[in-house]
């Protein structure tokens, strides 16, 4: 477990410089706004007095009080209250808006409007603003007033259709992965932006939706559809494009093997002591394994049975074939590899004393990613901002 901030180069962050006014809550605006923090912006988290960031109460797990969902992806923030729904609290934003270069928001379609703090009124105050509006289904077509939830979008958009067997059914993600991926391309967009800025001089709007990046999440299935127009089906843990690529029992739990090649396809069939199942003319090369696969999946599970996880890794890796266990989190966590790349980091809490989060995947070699900020405490830092800014 590494602590935040030892054996980081003294620098300033690549996006040192930059402001972040951030009126986003739970999943998808916080983690872009984190990504944003941990490479050297400055945010500014904005809820309403006494708290309106929902995950603070998602739980459990909570350390004293604090959720754990909360503080995944709030880290290297500062936060101020605001009543977004009285004039002076209006006018606070636009006075903050005035020196910021990118704000972010993910309320429905029309809300930042309705408050007076649509992109139109905001861009007039700063010309250069960058304005993230995250929604659910964007801010055009029918669907445009509908509240985003990344449950219901993993369901519409085809994500859950093929996730599952035909014995489980539809199935979710284990995470809400449309948020994720949402924040990810909120998060590059504004950069592209910020970027675009330094030639133009001008700012301008995002509108980034939940439905249009699971859509675009789909792709080889949804590339696949779109050449053939065959409905694909749940697979479990199979490909639809290729084979072997899935999870297989061995004699002490289970594992992933994932052939990409017929040549790791021939050194698997070595491996397993069965050679003649490479030149089987039903499996030498990718497109028959795939129109065949129901008559040789039960015959590579056959094999991997006879011994334990540990010794089929151990061989994979040996030949070059992709193989991984399936871990647990514990197991996970406990993995030297990631204990390596720093991916878990510890910060003090002024609530909730020492706490433990996932680091960065981010490894900037010049300019690397700070986590100095702990995830903050609702206003916490309003008289910091709010003096600043001379706003009462």
């Amino acid at each position: 477990m590494a602590v935040a901030g030892k054996g980081e180069v003294n620098v300033a962050g690549a996006l040192a410089g930059m402001k972040i006014l951030d009126l986003s809550r739970v999943l998808a605006g916080p983690y872009c706004t984190m990504i944003l923090g941990d490479l050297g912006a400055e945010v500014i988290k904005v809820e309403a007095p006494g708290g309106s960031d929902e995950t603070r109460k998602w739980g459990p797990p909570f350390q004293k009080g604090v959720s754990a969902y909360y503080l995944s992806v709030n880290r290297n923030k500062k936060a101020i209250t605001v009543d977004l729904k009285t004039a002076e609290g209006v006018a606070t934003i636009k006075n903050l808006v005035a020196e910021s270069d990118v704000v972010v928001s993910n309320f429905k379609t029309g809300t930042m409007e309705r408050l007076g703090l649509g992109y139109e009124t905001l861009s007039l105050i700063n010309p250069a603003i960058v304005f993230c509006s995250i929604t659910g289904f964007g801010e055009t077509g029918p669907n445009r007033h509908l509240p985003g939830y990344d449950f219901i979008i993993q369901a519409m958009s085809g994500l859950m259709s093929i996730t599952g067997t035909n014995e489980s059914g539809p199935q979710k993600s284990g995470v809400a992965i449309v948020d994720i991926l949402t924040g990810l391309y909120a998060c590059i967009g504004i950069q592209a932006a910020v970027l675009e800025r330094v030639h133009s001089g001008k700012g301008q709007k995002l509108d980034i939706s939940l439905y249009d990046t699971a859509v675009s999440a789909l792709v080889n299935i949804g590339s696949n559809y779109l050449m053939d127009e065959h409905i694909p089906t749940a697979l479990g843990n199979a490909h639809a494009n290729i084979v072997p690529y899935q999870t297989f029992r061995t004699a002490d739990g289970e594992m992933v093997i994932a052939v990409g090649t017929d040549q790791q396809f021939q050194a698997l069939c070595t491996v397993l002591g069965k050679p003649q199942y490479a030149v089987d003319e039903r499996y030498d090369s990718n497109p028959k394994r795939v129109k065949n696969r129901d008559s040789l999946v039960p015959l590579l599970q056959e094999a991997l049975l006879t011994q334990k996880t540990v010794y089929w890794q151990a061989i994979c890796i040996k030949n070059n074939i992709p193989a991984g266990p399936i871990q647990t989190i514990a197991e996970m966590i406990h993995d030297p590899q990631l204990q390596a790349r720093d991916m878990f980091i510890e910060q003090n809490h002024p609530t909730a004393g020492k706490i433990k989060l996932i680091g960065s995947p981010l490894k900037l070699s010049r300019t690397p990613v700070k986590m100095e900020r702990h995830p903050p405490n609702v206003g916490e830092h309003n008289e910091e901002i709010l003096g600043q800014y001379s706003i009462t």
